[in-house]
């Protein structure tokens, strides 16, 4: 789980506070016309592991405020400081209400109680309106004629499946337990559990996911890809090395994690590089021309965090999965009288 720690930022070279809740640190990423630096700044190196490649091992969330797509009622590519402060004071303001007792909500989660709230963990903060930094207008490219005609099709067999409470398959891959985005990839942050371990051994690099405590396991040793017929939830990935940057590709994924509607044939880039003792930057390019019309890039970052990474062990599959067909059966039962009286 997450521990408790301060948020704060560095903007136009000040350090800010802006929540304190206990001894932490966070760093946003400012735009370049608006940094100011009262010293010269240092040239920072990163530390190597015993066989030279640079360190990316630790603790790291990439828990953010940030979305991956712009809001439509937003037009530009950075937020001004106070208009950052204001979203994370809302922002906290909303986890920290109490639910009305019985609702869903309330019921379900009450993300403070356990400390699960982002605004009371480490916080990968930017100034950006948007994870997304390609396309400029920060939203996923226009699909396709072929993506058209894909998510028509998926939209055509959920509608001949019934809803999503109708039959097990109808439910997230998610609800089930099976895959998250935490996990991807790409790796993109949920409400919680959002913390990382990366560990690195000679000819390998691996990422422990807080969520499903699921593991990465990136060769670097320039074996090929699985062969196209073999297909994986998180697809084959392979890794190298690009001076400080780790660099993964990934391919030959499922036609069922669809992310974010993409289709099977996803090609997907992945760029780790460690800028600062607490601070390493994750970019992703997605490329799926069944998909999209064209590719598109995102950027995000993971910040220095406590460990170790307790075992999230999830099991809403087991028994609320089998109960909320029932209350499914139990709804069609009750409803079945009124249809009969509105037949007749």
């Amino acid at each position: 789980m997450t521990y408790r720690c301060s948020m704060s930022l560095v903007v136009g070279g000040f350090f800010v506070a802006v929540v304190s809740l206990a001894p932490g640190f966070v760093a946003a990423q400012a735009p370049k016309a608006a940094v100011k630096t009262a010293v010269p700044a240092k040239v920072w190196k990163t530390a190597r592991t015993p066989d030279g490649q640079p360190d990316l091992q630790g603790f790291w969330t990439n828990s953010t405020y940030t979305p991956l797509q712009r809001p439509k009622n937003i037009n530009k590519e950075f937020f001004t400081k106070e208009e950052l402060d204001a979203i994370i004071k809302k922002a906290a303001t909303e986890e920290g209400e109490q639910t009305t007792p019985g609702t869903i909500p309330d019921v379900h989660y009450d993300f403070t109680q356990f400390g699960l709230d982002r605004s009371q963990g480490v916080l990968a903060l930017t100034l950006r309106t948007s994870m997304i930094v390609d396309p400029p207008d920060g939203r996923l490219p226009p699909l396709s004629d072929e993506g058209k005609k894909m998510a028509a099709a998926r939209a055509e067999a959920r509608k001949r499946m019934g809803g999503q409470f109708d039959q097990v398959q109808n439910e997230p891959l998610s609800v089930r337990c099976i895959h998250m985005d935490r996990v991807g990839p790409p790796m993109l942050p949920g409400a919680y559990n959002n913390t990382y371990q990366i560990v690195q051994t000679p000819g390998y690099v691996m990422v422990l996911v807080e969520m499903l405590h699921d593991v990465r396991l990136i060769p670097l040793d320039g074996r090929p890809q699985l062969p196209s017929n073999v297909r994986q939830w998180t697809g084959s990935y392979r890794g190298r090395w690009e001076g400080e940057t780790l660099v993964v590709e990934s391919k030959n994924f499922t036609d069922k994690t669809v992310f974010q509607g993409a289709s099977e044939n996803m090609r997907l880039t992945e760029r780790f590089t460690r800028t600062d003792e607490n601070t390493i930057r994750y970019q992703f390019t997605v490329e799926d021309p069944s998909t999209w019309t064209r590719p598109w890039s995102a950027e995000l970052f993971m910040k220095k965090t406590n460990g170790p990474i307790f075992e999230h062990a999830c099991h809403e599959g087991n028994y609320p999965l089998a109960n909320t067909l029932a209350g499914a059966r139990a709804e069609e039962k009750r409803e079945r009288p009124q249809r009969s009286r509105e037949k007749n």
